[in-house]
């Protein structure tokens, strides 16, 4: 079915084929005719199904209509969670629209850079707006632009959004906005906290649920490795040397973890660096470029690459740190495998982490054998669990523990 038949201008449905579309994805076949009818959206959908697009087709040509362009009165909005992201909707958006009879300004504003050239940028307005929530209220405080001309509100993987701590800021954008517009969620999971903000903003919102493709699971291999996590380096080491993995995305649990394991396997030998949110946006986006175009053997990354980022043919997924939940397991993993590759993903399990490796394999589904590779056979065993409540206690006692244990020895109250 050609893009033309959803309901798209000739030379949207031209530019979307000169991108490489060359027919509608389940999410577009679904989401597209509904934008373009003026429906509130609520639409599940996995990074690398065509979301982007889904919306950005009828958000453009919907642009056609009415004023081009009003000085600092935006027209369209476009929430994203992280910097990456931003930048691949604006282009997307800007290539998709650089053929249209009225090309529409097309901005795109983040943190982690200085705001002046943003502010720069807006000056002469803009009508689309992509950004993210904490740079968009800045952008707002210095009269840069004005939300109360917003006719479509786009929030781009909601789940993310709120799982990163956006609710304050998305409350204090969606304020600005006006009360008639249309709104699109896009999720590739809908917690209760998305659905109780969708609950609130969406007026009889069309549901479009599109699962990931079966065949996309299958081909990815998924391995559990046991292993003392003070060894953890020396296998990742080992793993690539004799695997002959050419190139690795490690997740690790915070950005300290990040730059001390690239910094180790760096001194290693391997070619290793660092991806995650405390690097300027100039940082992230050439080390993201650079390992594309295979120059890095192994990036160690945070959640941050979890989601929209698309890396061809990347062979090895490394959870080095298991994530918080079954959610984030099923996006690392999603790196590897896509568009028809194979991949592998490996999970690195020590004794303390096995209880919640397990809740994630019962929450996935899954039934992995949690092998042991010579010389690397694990000897700690796990903490023992605290006091209902206590969570798990490491095996140090703590100040508490030792004036329990005084008070014991002398039979005096603590």
């Amino acid at each position: 079915m050609p893009f033309i038949s959803l309901g798209l201008a000739p030379t949207l449905a031209q530019a979307a084929a000169e991108l490489g579309f060359t027919a509608p994805t389940p999410i577009q076949l679904e989401a597209i005719p509904a934008v373009l009818g003026g429906a509130d959206l609520l639409a599940t959908a996995q990074t690398g199904s065509g979301k982007t697009a889904a919306f950005a087709l009828p958000l453009l040509q919907r642009l056609q209509s009415g004023p081009v362009h009003t000085p600092r009165r935006v027209r369209a909005l476009v929430l994203v969670p992280t910097r990456e992201l931003a930048a691949q909707v604006g282009e997307v958006l800007r290539s998709l629209a650089q053929h249209l009879p009225s090309r529409p300004r097309i901005a795109v504003a983040f943190g982690g850079v200085s705001i002046n050239p943003q502010l720069m940028a807006l000056r002469g307005g803009a009508d689309v707006m992509v950004a993210t929530p904490g740079r968009l209220l800045d952008l707002v405080e210095h009269n840069a632009l004005r939300l109360s001309a917003v006719e479509l509100l786009v929030l781009d993987e909601a789940d993310r959004l709120l799982d990163l701590g956006f609710a304050d800021e998305l409350d204090r954008v969606l304020a600005l906005l006006p009360a008639k517009r249309q709104n699109l969620f896009f999720s590739a999971t809908f917690p209760p906290a998305v659905e109780a903000l969708a609950g609130g903003l969406l007026r009889d919102p069309q549901r479009v649920d599109v699962p990931a493709p079966a065949q996309a699971e299958a081909v990815i291999l998924q391995r559990a490795i046991a292993v003392d996590a003070s060894r953890r380096t020396q296998l990742l080491r080992q793993l690539i040397k004799d695997n002959g993995w050419e190139r690795v995305l490690v997740f690790v649990a915070t950005q300290y973890a990040a730059e001390r394991l690239a910094s180790k396997l760096h001194h290693g030998d391997l070619f290793a660096t660092s991806f995650h949110g405390g690097l300027s946006q100039g940082a992230r986006k050439q080390a993201l470029q650079e390992f594309k175009e295979k120059r890095w053997d192994v990036v160690v990354t945070t959640d941050l690459a979890a989601r929209g980022i698309d890396i061809a043919q990347l062979p090895v997924v490394v959870n080095f740190d298991l994530p918080r939940s079954a959610v984030d397991y099923v996006h690392r993993i999603g790196r590897t495998g896509r568009a028809g590759e194979s991949g592998l993903a490996v999970s690195f399990v020590s004794a303390d982490t096995e209880a919640h490796w397990r809740l994630i394999e019962k929450r996935q589904g899954l039934s992995l054998p949690l092998e042991q590779l010579p010389g690397f056979e694990p000897t700690d065993v796990a903490a023992p669990a605290g006091p209902a409540g206590g969570g798990i206690k490491g095996k140090r006692p703590s100040k508490k523990d030792k004036l329990r244990a005084a008070a014991a020895k002398t039979g005096q109250p603590e």
